[in-house]
């Protein structure tokens, strides 16, 4: 039978996508604030956040075009043309999103003078905006490249450009937020003892550009490179399987499952609604549970017909239990409603040390049941597809394409985070009236678990992902080795040596991001005190602050530390791969996907549970509630927590997977022993 029609169809639903998006974007942008105040605010927020959007993609494509051509001249340049097209497509993903994401937080904040219905629906379909654009535009690039080549290694380029653009995104916008961040609480918290996004501190105005750096464009690039390699991964194995033929329906399959979970995402939207108990994140949910419904639903008879049997339809199952129970599990560890967050927060009445112990406690705990879910998935999607016997390794990237058919909904929470976040900043600023404010607080709380929770999504998902890529590899390996004989035993140590350096590789990125911050907050820290002790009046209100200063300090600093980390992933992988070869570089892949999986979930869930406690000391009183010790603890802890759930910790999400495309995109340079014949 021709299923070819399915590959044209996959264009037409990115398509209808991008669409929805703008239809969306027309909607929330009619909305027109009439607060003066609230606008001088929000243009100042826009500002920032489009200066330093604009500069971060000018040093990328310094680093993007230098790659292109050494992609064209060492592979071909039909490879780097798909590389440059993944690139651009990646970081307009990212623009689109953000662009929104700086106009929506004023307009949510008027809205909260209404209602708090009113206010989350403008916010959530600010946020859905970038999730339907992130879905659409890879979709589109995917499918078009695969038209266009007729060959889906030759898209391998397009998820490689997605892949750097994430990086790039996530390192320097999570460099961005988190110093701005950090630098922010410990002047204006913690030594000056003002509210978070108090007008008198220098350094709010660039606190808020940074939540739209950081969560929009970062994460919007992040999921958008998730949903184009793992979709990528899965054709990739796909075409390995059934020999390659343009409609094999193994390559199909994934593009079918993609397009139906698009047109259920866009459904979902209109499910996320408060109800009788003003829940907002019940409504949330509603939404997500709606699309995964959806796409449930048509999956089955779509499977049915391409494969005349339900085998495929019960693996992509397993991909949505295990998007369920990530769900589950990371917002038990961070939502201020459960054992940990309260632990925590109890914590900080003995100080700021025993508040990172606990935090750092539940950080590491939180790895067991998720990695015990994906283990439990990996086998059970790998069995069920035929094992070693049959299409194993095809079922887990299928539950891999299954964990992302809900992508959309999961951006659009993402998204929804810092646009709260920035409403409650700008109705704190223009001094709006305590129920505007309470409105805000209350979304914005929410904001935090959403926020929380789809970064540990991304991180499961990036596990299945990486997974299927390494499949990939495999076979490039064993094709590439020419009947050599390729000893894979741990009891070798070429492999037990590609399998240290894949496991030190997200501890030295982990360490230079982290660093990364440190400089950056302390480069701002300095700015405010110097502010505070030069300019009279500052602290009473008499006198304004120079926010474009510390806006240009973090920006300057995100610019110039991005770059390690980024090099880190793409010269390490070429450099094992060329002196080692091609099963020291297996070895490494393994390494950092098993690693880099623990340790991200780790420091992504003690960040959130640490920004939690302190919030939850500060909402409910407790130990005495804000400007208490146990408060200042708790700042201590979140500030910690800063660059491990927002910019270390997602990072490691982007870095698994630029890694694994490396190692796929090259693997025809390298030998099996490497230039040093092992």
């Amino acid at each position: 039978m021709d299923f070819s029609i399915l590959v044209y169809l996959a264009p037409v639903a990115g398509f209808v996508s991008l669409i929805a998006a703008g239809l969306l974007a027309w909607r929330v942008l009619s909305v027109q604030p009439s607060d003066k105040k609230m606008i001088d605010i929000a243009k100042a927020i826009q500002e920032g956040a489009m200066a330093y959007l604009s500069r971060q993609y000018r040093t990328i494509a310094v680093v993007a075009v230098v790659l292109a051509l050494v992609i064209g001249f060492a592979l071909g340049w039909n490879l780097a043309l798909s590389f440059a097209i993944g690139a651009v497509a990646s970081g307009v993903a990212g623009f689109i999103g953000m662009n929104v994401s700086v106009r929506a937080n004023v307009r949510t904040a008027a809205m909260a003078k209404k209602s708090l219905g009113d206010a989350l629906n403008l916010a959530f379909r600010g946020g859905a905006v970038t999730g339907l654009a992130v879905v659409g535009l890879s979709m589109l690039g995917v499918s078009l490249m695969y038209i266009m080549f007729r060959d889906v290694n030759l898209v391998i380029g397009f998820g490689f450009g997605a892949s750097l653009i994430s990086l790039f995104a996530r390192v320097g916008g999570g460099i961005y937020t988190k110093a701005a961040d950090v630098g922010a609480d410990i002047v204006g918290k913690v030594e000056a003892g003002i509210p978070e996004d108090d007008p008198r501190n220098p350094a709010v105005i660039a606190d808020n550009v940074g939540d739209n750096v950081g969560d929009c464009a970062g994460m919007g690039a992040d999921l958008f490179e998730t949903y184009a390699v793992t979709l990528l991964a899965a054709m990739l194995i796909g075409s390995v399987v059934s020999g390659g033929a343009f409609d094999a329906k193994e390559i199909v399959y994934p593009l079918a499952i993609g397009s139906v979970a698009i047109i259920a995402s866009i459904i979902a939207i209109f499910f996320v609604r408060l109800g009788k108990s003003k829940k907002i994140m019940n409504a949330l949910y509603k939404g997500v549970g709606a699309a995964a419904v959806i796409t449930t639903a048509a999956s089955f008879g779509i499977t049915q017909w391409i494969f005349g049997d339900l085998t495929y339809f019960w693996v992509s199952l397993v991909g949505i239990v295990i998007t369920v129970l990530m769900f589950v599990f990371t917002e038990y560890y961070t939502s201020t409603k459960h054992r940990p967050v309260k632990a925590i927060s109890k914590a900080s009445e003995t100080g700021a040390g025993t508040n990172v112990i606990s935090g750092l406690s539940f950080g590491m705990e939180s790895t067991i049941l998720p990695v015990i879910t994906i283990i439990v998935g990996i086998l059970v999607a790998f069995f069920a597809a035929g094992g070693f016997d049959g299409n194993g390794l095809y079922g887990i990237a299928i539950a891999a394409v299954a964990m992302l058919s809900t992508a959309g909904m999961i951006v659009a929470l993402d998204s929804y985070g810092p646009i709260t976040d920035n409403a409650g900043g700008i109705a704190e600023m223009s001094e709006q009236p305590a129920r505007v404010r309470e409105i805000t607080d209350e979304l914005d709380a929410v904001g935090n678990t959403t926020k929380a929770v789809t970064k540990g999504y991304a991180i499961g998902s990036a596990a299945l992902g990486a997974l299927a890529l390494f499949a990939d590899y495999y076979d490039k390996m064993l094709h590439n080795a020419d009947g050599a004989n390729i000893d894979l035993a741990i009891n070798n140590p070429v492999i037990l040596v590609g399998l240290l350096i894949g496991g030190l590789l997200p501890f030295a990125f982990t360490s230079v991001t982290m660093r990364a911050v440190s400089k950056a907050a302390m480069g701002v820290v300095g700015e405010v005190r110097r502010q505070f002790k030069e300019i009279p009046g500052i602290l009473k209100g008499k006198a304004k602050p120079d926010y474009a200063k510390c806006v240009d300090i973090v920006t300057s600093a995100a610019l110039r530390e991005m770059i390690v980390p980024g090099a880190m992933a793409i010269v390490v992988p070429i450099l094992v791969g060329w002196l080692l070869g091609t099963a020291a570089l297996a070895g490494l892949l393994i390494g950092i996907i098993v690693v880099g999986l623990m340790l991200a979930m780790a420091l992504n869930n003690a960040g959130g549970a640490w920004d939690n406690a302190k919030k939850l000391i500060e909402s409910d009183g407790l130990y005495g509630g804000k400007g208490s010790e146990a408060h200042k603890a708790a700042v201590v802890g979140d500030t910690v927590g800063d660059p491990t759930k927002d910019t270390s910790g997602p990072g490691l999400n982007a870095l698994i997977k630029v890694v694994n495309m490396v190692a796929i995109l090259f693997i025809t340079i390298f030998t099996v022993g490497g230039v040093l014949g092992l």
